[in-house]
């Protein structure tokens, strides 16, 4: 039987005093590409942190490629939800660079070894153009690109990504996201990935961990995201609509 890369347990996380997730229990399979959505504020980042082992569970356990999520740190790439230019005035190799080191003492030198791992990193989201600019001049779009290239060295068994796809254009970001499967379809990576769209990962994701209203579903995309599904989850009617090029259309007064 294949092994869990992710499992959470009866978890419930809060914060300042609010529970955010309550009694939230899944398992997500090695290789699997999971897509995480729900509304703001519906505990996606929190997830995602508790599975870095920087929240504190106020019940429930978490197992993460199977030991504690705080010692499998060393195999997890994360991409944190990030909008600023900090340090304008580095490249995009510089800032990749900059995260190469972090288990070594001493002044940071790059190896061969490292240098190769950034230029496949590079190369693997189409950022290698990127690599001599700075971060002051790009674009949203473009330093999203180097920040997952940033989170794709090392070639992590497990990748959390949180909103990639934001600041890019729909062009882009459908192929950045299919450049995402194909990495974590050739390396064997557990993805998962977070996007306020679900259109922007069909056909990328196996399957859609939906969050609302400190609920959890797990699933394939035909059984989670559907008006029956959405609505218990939020405790309140919602329609999920199919429209005729295939794009899902979700609505709901909850929102």
């Amino acid at each position: 039987m294949q092994d869990d890369a992710v499992r959470c347990d009866d978890v419930t996380l809060a914060r300042g005093g609010r529970e955010i997730l309550t009694g939230v229990s899944f398992s997500i399979p090695q290789g699997a590409f999971v897509g995480l959505f729900g509304p703001n504020g519906a505990g996606k980042t929190t997830l995602l942190r508790a599975l870095l082992g920087l929240e504190t569970l106020a019940h429930g356990h978490i197992t993460v490629l199977g030991a504690t999520p705080r010692a499998s740190i060393g195999q997890i790439g994360y991409m944190p939800q990030s909008r600023s230019a900090n340090g304008a005035s580095l490249t995009g190799w510089d800032l990749l660079a900059s995260g190469m080191s972090g288990t070594r003492w001493g002044i940071p030198r790059l190896t061969r070894e490292d240098r190769l791992a950034i230029q496949e990193a590079l190369d693997a989201v189409d950022a290698t153009p990127l690599a001599t600019r700075r971060l002051g001049s790009l674009s949203g779009g473009e330093r999203q690109r180097l920040l997952i290239a940033q989170a794709l060295i090392g070639w992590p068994s497990l990748l959390l990504l949180d909103e990639p796809l934001a600041s890019l254009d729909p062009v882009r970001m459908r192929d950045v996201a299919e450049r995402l499967g194909q990495i974590a379809r050739q390396r064997g990576m557990t993805v998962i990935c977070s996007a306020h769209d679900v259109n922007a990962l069909m056909g990328v994701m196996d399957s859609v961990l939906y969050v609302a209203r400190g609920r959890a579903r797990l699933g394939r995309v035909d059984e989670v995201m559907t008006t029956e599904s959405l609505s218990a989850l939020y405790g309140a009617p919602v329609e999920v609509c199919r429209a005729p090029s295939g794009r899902l259309l979700v609505s709901a007064d909850a929102f």
